[in-house]
Parts: structure tokens; C-alpha cells; sequence
């Protein structure tokens, strides 16, 4: 089950929510155990973790790895193909919260998409 990084996690989870996601509503945490209460989020698809830049280090799918491949956004360098880019075009750490923004919209509008077929089936 998939851990979330936004910028706008209240958002986020209001967007989950109006897609039929329970969240911050004492739903049994079935995977996503150290998931804080107020941030998880049960669908009838699985479970998601709405963490905000505050809340990123108490994430736990990201190694120390994943986090230093994006040590490269964060400093505006060009260490790999299209950081450099990226980076200068949305301000250094701004950058990387622009590819986190986008890759938590995808992963959720995967979530929600597999929710949807779903409930068709049933």
C-alpha cells in the first residue's frame, strides 16, 4: 500500500475522500500500521498514507537511497537527466515538491481508478 508525499496533504486527503475514502476515522490499519491515524485513508482497493513535508522523515518506503536521488532537485544540480531542469524551472526544493505533487496525483489516480472498476464489477 502506497505512502503519499504532498505538499497539500489536506487536500489530498479531501480529494480521497470525496472519491468514497474513509480517512482519520479510526479504520483498522491492516498494512499501513505506522501510518499517523489522522493521515490514513481506506479504500475498499487498500490502504493510502497522506504524508506532508512535515511528516517525510516518518515515512517508511523510501530508503536513504531513494532520498539521496533527489539530493540532486534539492540543490539545483544537473546530476541527472532533466534534474537540472526541473530543479531550475520550479526553484530548487520547490522542484522536488513538484515531482512529489505529481507522483502522489498519478499514484492516487491510479487508487482511485482501481476503486472505480472495481465497485463497476460489483
Amino acid at each position: 500500500m502506497p505512502e503519499q508525499l504532498t505538499k497539500h496533504p489536506d487536500v489530498t486527503i479531501q480529494v480521497l475522500r470525496s472519491a468514497g475514502a474513509r480517512c482519520g476515522e479510526g479504520e483498522a490499519q491492516a498494512i499501513l500500521r505506522s501510518c499517523p491515524p489522522a493521515r490514513f485513508c481506506k479504500l475498499p482497493g487498500g490502504e493510502v498514507c497522506v504524508y506532508g513535508l512535515d511528516g517525510a522523515p516518518a515515512m517508511t518506503q523510501f530508503t536513504a537511497a531513494d532520498w539521496q536521488s533527489l539530493a540532486p532537485l534539492a540543490r539545483g544540480g544537473a546530476d541527472h537527466a532533466g534534474a537540472g531542469a526541473a530543479a531550475g524551472a520550479w526553484g530548487g526544493m520547490a522542484g522536488a515538491t513538484f515531482i512529489a505533487g505529481l507522483v502522489a496525483g498519478a499514484l492516487a489516480a491510479a487508487v482511485l481508478a482501481r476503486w472505480r472498476r472495481g465497485r463497476r464489477r460489483g
